[in-house]
C-alpha cells in the first residue's frame, strides 16, 4: 500500500493507495498524526508493514507541519525499510522539508 501525506497546512491530506483522507489538524499534528494514519490503515483492513512505499510533499509550507510530517515520514520509511520519495518523484534517504523562503528569525526581547 502506498501512503502520500502533506502536512504542510492545518489541513493533513493522507493518501492511501486511491483513497484520500483530510484531517484538519490544527495544533494537534503532532500528538494525533500517527493515530490518525494508524486509524485509516486499520479502517482499509491493513497495518504498518502493509505499507510498500512513502510519499511526502516538502513544500513549500508551515515551519512546524513540514518538520513533524517530515520527522514521521523519516521514521517510518527507515523503521519499515520502505522507499521514500518527494513529492517530485525523487527518491530520498530522508526527507528535508523546503520551507520556500529563508528563516525569519527575530532578535531576543531581552
Amino acid at each position: 500500500m502506498k501512503l502520500y501525506l502533506d502536512t504542510s497546512t492545518p489541513k493533513t491530506i493522507l493518501k492511501l493507495d486511491d483513497k484520500t483522507y483530510e484531517w484538519e489538524s490544527g495544533r494537534t499534528l503532532a500528538r494525533d498524526l500517527l493515530k490518525f494514519i494508524h486509524d485509516k490503515l486499520s479502517s482499509n483492513g491493513a497495518d504498518w508493514k502493509d505499507l510498500t512505499e512513502i510519499t511526502f510533499f516538502s513544500g513549500p509550507g508551515s515551519f512546524t507541519g513540514l518538520r513533524i510530517g517530515a520527522t514521521v515520514v523519516n521514521t517510518l520509511s527507515q523503521d519499515l525499510k520502505i522507499p521514500l520519495f518527494n513529492h517530485r518523484g525523487e527518491k530520498c534517504d530522508i526527507i528535508l522539508p523546503e520551507y520556500g523562503r529563508p528563516a525569519n528569525i527575530t532578535p531576543p526581547k531581552k
